[in-house]
């Protein structure tokens, strides 16, 4: 069994299907092994305290995350690159199980709590790989008495998020903010490119979460959007996501998405 130390390192494998006769090629993501680590849950069970997050997803049920969502240790976080990983989850050596695993996406930071012991309420505290669950997400593996439990843990595909990436745009007229929601294959996002009808490609930097920003003045042109997996390296390119009469505060969905 892993260690603690140890369950942040994950093996992940890959795969390829050319589609002869065609210039489809398909990248894969496929589940991670299986790793230690512990779960807790915050909130109640209507799961509001989950809405927001370091993730930038704002509200979790308009927004297709639902209640099956986590907040994760800063050992998994990585910064926010693991904003939108699916993981499986399941309860072990605890009278408290429930049998069964239960399927989250990581949509918040769980922060270290130095005033308190690693073993002893700082649960989120480094090097431990911990999930702060939503209590519904948590329920489905255990009984909410336990508080704690020990589980073991596996990345795996995103593959039930339905439909093309969406985009929510923030910002002002030189500064566009753009949160990716809805990730599907390995969920995550490394880096960002924006490009205008009027425009090249142009680099996009990571700004917290799951968002990227361009310093740019982008209003009046439709705009598309290349990304690229952190996990898999796969690039794809969504092309005129946005209408040239696009607006701060609406998100707008690409037709295509991760596999």
């Amino acid at each position: 069994m892993a260690s603690l130390h140890d369950s942040w390192r994950f093996v992940c494998f890959f795969f390829s299907i050319v589609v002869h006769g065609g210039s489809a090629l398909y990248h894969g993501y496929v589940p991670s092994p299986w790793n230690l680590a512990h779960a807790t849950f915050y909130g109640d069970e209507s799961a509001s305290e989950t809405m927001g997050g370091a993730c930038g997803y704002g509200n979790l049920i308009t927004n297709g995350y639902g209640t099956d969502t986590a907040a994760l240790s800063s050992t998994i976080f990585n910064d926010g690159y693991a904003c939108g990983q699916c993981y499986q989850i399941r309860c072990v050596e605890s009278p408290w199980c429930y049998t069964g695993y239960t399927t989250v996406t990581a949509t918040n930071l769980c922060p270290p709590n130095w005033a308190q012991d690693s073993n002893d309420g700082g649960w989120c505290n480094p090097p431990r790989a911990h999930f702060d669950m939503a209590k519904p997400a948590f329920m489905k593996i255990a009984r909410w008495k336990a508080g704690i439990v020990p589980v073991m843990y596996r990345r795996v595909p995103c593959n039930f998020k339905k439909g093309g990436i969406r985009f929510s745009f923030q910002g002002n007229g030189y500064w566009l903010l753009v949160f990716t929601m809805n990730v599907a294959g390995a969920g995550d996002i490394k880096q960002m490119w924006v490009k205008g009808t009027k425009t090249g490609w142009i680099n996009m930097s990571h700004n917290w979460g799951a968002s990227y920003q361009a310093f740019a003045t982008l209003q009046g042109q439709a705009l598309s959007f290349r990304l690229t997996s952190y996990t898999t390296k796969q690039t794809i390119t969504a092309y005129n996501v946005a209408p040239a009469n696009w607006k701060l505060g609406l998100t707008y969905q690409a037709e295509v998405n991760f596999h």
